[in-house]
């Protein structure tokens, strides 16, 4: 199978913290992670929905993306983050899917500097950070700060944890106190793609 086939089909599921929320719910929310494979017209090219939200607020996910697939090489595979001029009209595309055809590339904004880089550590298991050099700049409580984001991927489970430090200081503004947020894969929803998809990726 093609590298970057496993990639995006290990990648799109619906992951679950649920476990650890209910083992510890006054440190973890219960929160929903989706990644959905877009349609291939919207960028010509491969990409994803991506949409977290907390379990009793499913339609007001908090945070919301679209992703363009670029693949460098067999063992890294970088993931383009852009923004959504309208988010609202998507949310909700995991149990609706056909409000993904609202999504359209000349309406999306670049976020230079937060590109996920995904490395293969084995076949179906893969560790991503943003990409380097302190770009991605995220504002939190009247403060710009960059954005240090760590996710393990693979066949069963996610895990992450996001962080913000000062772009002088290097200290950290915001971020998990309490470590890493851990998921179950709770569906996978990649596993109809073939190569096709694939086509126009830029190697």
């Amino acid at each position: 199978m093609h590298a970057s086939l496993l990639f995006a089909r290990t990648l799109c599921g619906h992951y679950s913290n649920r476990d650890q929320a209910q083992q510890d719910p006054a440190k973890f929310a219960h929160i929903n992670i989706y990644f959905v494979p877009l349609p291939w017209d919207v960028f010509k090219a491969p990409g994803f929905y991506s949409e977290q939200s907390y379990d009793h607020d499913p339609w007001r996910p908090y945070r919301q993306g679209v992703h363009r697939l670029r693949r460098q090489t067999d063992h890294l595979h970088i993931v383009e983050n852009y923004g959504l001029s309208q988010p609202e009209r998507v949310a909700g595309a995991p149990q609706h899917p056909a409000l993904l055809n609202e999504i359209q590339s000349d309406k999306l904004t670049s976020r230079c500097g937060c590109a996920m880089h995904f490395h293969t550590i084995e076949n179906g298991s893969y560790q991503g950070e943003v990409e380097p050099g302190k770009q991605c700049k995220v504002p939190r409580d009247g403060r710009l700060t960059y954005l240090i984001s760590e996710v393990n991927v693979n066949q069963t489970h996610w895990t992450s944890r996001d962080r913000g430090f000062d772009p002088e200081t290097d200290e950290l503004v915001w971020g998990s106190e309490h470590g890493m947020l851990y998921f179950s894969r709770i569906a996978s929803l990649g596993n109809h793609l073939n190569e096709s998809w694939l086509a126009g990726l830029d190697d």
